[in-house]
């Protein structure tokens, strides 16, 4: 019976197998690095677009402070986009990575669950909360291009391990980029704010707090430091959690 089981089981562990040297192979990770390459390079030309609009057709009447902000603000934009697929072209090949569909899925939902918020309508806000939704993205997006300065080539979207970084922002809290990437969905939240774009927020924190876990269960695994690192640092807020 025994013998017989082990048979049955055989060709599953050989695929397995494969699965697990393709995925460990060059030409894989170098694969894996194109659909979020184009996207972040795709983004980036229509936000250029979108600041090239800006520019000729901008209300005369706007205040001087409001289109400054603005105009920070789709910089700002491009530039986390142009620092995003600078890092995928650049970063080091994984060390260790997240085993099963789970961690994949949460990750791919966490990253692009987001651009569903403005296929919706947009809000009727006033000046004023146009401003601090302004405001928000432009802190957001220019913490995350921080951020990924410093994150360099241990840069991932799956969960996946290269090296400890635990040099600026990453002295504070484990997952500053996504605390930025936060702060500027909240700042995209309020232009399109309806109870089924809250619903998507609330899913998208959910997946991205599931995809910290995963991060930190390899990581953990594969890096000794990082359980030292990890109790003493907050995973998003120092003193809070």
């Amino acid at each position: 019976m025994e013998a017989l089981t082990k048979a049955a089981f055989a060709p599953r562990r050989r695929a397995r197998s494969r699965l697990d040297k393709m995925q460990q192979s060059r030409a894989y990770d170098l694969l894996m690095r194109v659909p979020l390459l184009v996207w972040s390079v795709f983004c980036a030309m229509l936000q250029v677009a979108g600041l090239n609009r800006y520019l000729h057709d901008a209300p005369a009447t706007l205040p001087l402070a409001a289109y400054a902000v603005k105009l920070a603000m789709m910089l700002s934009t491009i530039g986390f986009l142009l620092l995003l697929a600078t890092a995928v072209i650049l970063r080091a090949r994984p060390i260790g990575k997240a085993h099963g569909l789970e961690p994949r899925v949460s990750a791919f939902a966490g990253t692009f669950l987001v651009y569903a918020i403005p296929l919706f309508p947009r809000s009727a806000g006033s000046m004023v909360s146009d401003l601090g939704s302004t405001i928000l993205i432009l802190v957001g997006s220019s913490a995350a291009g921080f951020v990924l300065l410093h994150l360099g080539a241990s840069f991932s979207m799956m969960a996946e391990a290269r090296r400890l970084v635990a040099c600026g922002p990453y002295r504070y809290v484990r997952h500053p980029l996504y605390l930025a990437e936060e702060v500027a969905i909240c700042g995209l939240l309020l232009q399109f704010f309806s109870i089924w774009t809250a619903i998507i927020f609330v899913f998208q924190i959910a997946f991205q707090l599931r995809r910290m876990h995963n991060e930190e269960v390899v990581l953990t695994e594969i890096l000794p430091d990082y359980v030292t690192y990890q109790k003493s640092t907050a995973r998003l807020i120092p003193g809070i959690y």
